[in-house]
């Protein structure tokens, strides 16, 4: 980045940047060693000693559930009333209260999860702000420089993640839990800090307080009540379908979990996270279907530029969904991955294997963000420009398809090594740098790209909701997740997989890459009819 290219930079950047690095060695710190602490720490103790891997995976993607399901709540509560700065403030203080209760009750369950909670309130309820945030400081005059913050940023957020993923592992085991879950807090004090400093600088777009009549709620309520002359409602039939399937997956669960009713067709396995993901999953498919089955009779009624936004809205949810089978993957590797690396050698006999840092499994994840911070680079000035030249334009759509596909790649590897654990052959960790690496080119193809993507799409006050549900695609990630350790509870699924001659743990490994590759075929064709859009704020 050149000099002249950083004088143009607007002069505030650097504050949310800074905020950004510490919150995110304040995430990554303590959220790549829960897995570890809670399978060896008192909170599971009441947990046989054989079933608590599995009982730490389901905490472990019950929480990230929760950061990914708060920025509904921070999107709106910031579009709606108190804008992006004074929300991501607030939910800041939140966050630091979250760290402060997992230091304090690293012994006391009920503390310890509440401190989990509180996390996931504060860091979801900032997370569809901050990158929109960033964005509302460009226009149109500067906007060809956003790319490169935006790249900026992201490689900013896995420097945090790289320092919190290499030493948050050793500060467990050398200082103990009250110490390594208290290091985050303070980082967390400090982001708070840094981002108040530069209160004064930010440009700040108001927030939409309800009062827009062409809003996005306003646009889809028009077009659901709407009648037409000769023709029913049959987009409101379909989206009160989703209504009344929600109530009854809220009953069921009810009914099992209050009066210890067995309702035939909904499995006992399904806790309260996974009941409450599935009936927000059917209130947002069959809403956005029905919306979209009716949307033209919004017109007339609402400006035609707020209904062609709606309709942008519903294709970029439907981009979103897609990518939920990557951030199923994604994000084992600090559940499933961490565990595998627990089974396997720590190589400190080799002359090349760094054991003066790295002695624990969990640190394997510091590979993630160093990966990230040398192909974000690497991928925009070699790889890009050099497909370029070959004729074949990486245009953020691809990117995102042929990451998904390349996630699927990694968990191919990850459970070739599963297999070799299985066998009874020692197997260095230093094999999972190949998964990591591929799995990480994945996500900088995925993710750095969608931050740039999901800003761009969409307008004005809708920015920060179609940021949420951005984030929300990694709560419907983790529910891929949750909902295949229910099933392979299953005594005939467990059976099915017994004759594969796979372990339950390698038979996953394959079965997610599969899903991957399913979803990036999809995913290919839809993009092929995706009308990009571009929504920068106008310059003056």
């Amino acid at each position: 980045m050149s000099a002249a290219t950083l004088a143009r930079l607007p002069r505030q950047v650097p504050y949310i940047i800074g905020n950004e690095a510490c919150e995110r060695f304040s995430f990554y710190g303590m959220r790549n060693i829960l897995v570890q602490f809670l399978i060896s720490s008192v909170i599971l103790a009441y947990i046989p000693e054989a079933d608590r891997e599995g009982a730490a995976k389901d905490i472990f993607h019950s929480f990230v559930i929760g950061v990914y399901f708060f920025p509904l709540l921070g999107g709106w509560l910031s579009d709606r009333f108190f804008g992006k700065y004074d929300t991501v403030l607030w939910f800041s203080l939140v966050y630091c209260a979250g760290h402060a209760c997992l230091a304090l009750f690293e012994d006391n369950r009920q503390g310890f999860y509440t401190g989990l909670f509180l996390i996931a309130l504060g860091s979801g309820g900032i997370k569809p702000l901050v990158v929109s945030f960033v964005g509302d400081q460009f226009t149109q005059a500067n906007k060809s420089l956003a790319k490169v913050v935006f790249d900026f940023f992201y490689w900013t957020i896995n420097f945090g993640s790289f320092f919190a993923s290499l030493l948050m592992p050793l500060f467990l085991r050398e200082l103990g839990p009250s110490i390594a879950f208290g290091i985050p807090g303070v980082l967390m004090f400090i982001a708070t800090l840094v981002f108040w400093m530069g209160r004064r600088q930010y440009v700040r777009v108001p927030p939409s307080r309800g009062e827009d009549p062409d809003s996005f709620y306003n646009v889809a309520r028009t077009a659901l009540l709407s009648h037409a002359p000769g023709q029913g409602r049959p987009g409101l039939v379909v989206a009160v379908a989703g209504v009344v399937l929600a109530a009854a997956m809220l009953l069921a669960w009810g009914l099992h979990a209050w009066a210890g009713l067995a309702v035939p067709f909904w499995p006992a396995g399904f806790h309260f996270v996974i009941t409450a993901c599935l009936v927000l999953g059917a209130l947002i498919a069959c809403g956005g279907i029905g919306v979209s089955m009716q949307l033209e009779r919004a017109r007339g009624r609402h400006d035609a530029a707020a209904v062609d936004s709606v309709r942008a809205v519903l294709r970029i949810i439907i981009v979103f969904a897609l990518t939920t089978p990557f951030w199923s993957l994604f994000d084992q590797k600090a559940s499933t991955w961490v565990i595998q690396g627990r089974d396997m050698a720590v190589p400190h006999h080799s002359w090349w294997w760094p054991s003066w840092l790295v002695r624990e499994a969990a640190q394997m994840q510091a590979l993630n963000p160093l990966l990230v911070m040398l192909l974000i680079p690497f991928n925009n000035m070699v790889l890009y420009p050099a497909l370029r030249r070959l004729g074949y334009e990486p245009t953020a759509l691809r990117r995102m398809g042929w990451g998904i596909a390349f996630s699927g790649i990694a968990w191919i590897v990850a459970g070739l090594i599963q297999l070799q654990i299985d066998s009874g052959a020692v197997t260095s960790l230093a094999w999972q740098a190949l998964p990591y690496t591929l799995l990480t080119f994945g996500e900088v193809l995925v993710s750095a790209t969608a931050l740039e993507f999901a800003y761009s799409q969409a307008k004005g006050s809708m920015k920060g909701v179609i940021m949420a549900f951005w984030y929300l695609a990694s709560t419907f990630g983790s529910l891929w997740v949750l909902l295949t350790n229910v099933a392979v509870r299953n005594d005939a699924v467990t059976a099915r997989i017994a004759t594969t001659g796979w372990s339950e743990n390698a038979f996953l490994m394959f079965f997610f890459a599969a899903f991957a590759f399913a979803a990036a075929l999809a995913f290919a064709l839809y993009a092929r009819r995706y009308p990009m859009q571009d929504n920068y704020r106008p310059a003056g």
